[in-house]
């Protein structure tokens, strides 16, 4: 997931850099998105994460 919000903060800078201010907006959007749904994700999965039982 993290993979994807970098592609679009990519793709945003890009068409930022070539005028299209539109699809850069959209892109940036997007990626900001999937990073905090990534940071959401990663956090529940530190505290619900599998534990090992103590041996």
């Amino acid at each position: 997931m993290l993979h994807y919000a970098v592609v679009f903060l990519v793709i945003a800078l890009i068409a930022a850099v070539l005028g299209f201010g539109g699809i850069a907006g959209a892109a940036a959007g997007i990626a900001k998105i999937l990073f905090v749904v990534f940071l959401v994700l990663f956090i529940v999965s530190l505290f619900f994460g599998r534990r090992r039982p103590p041996v």
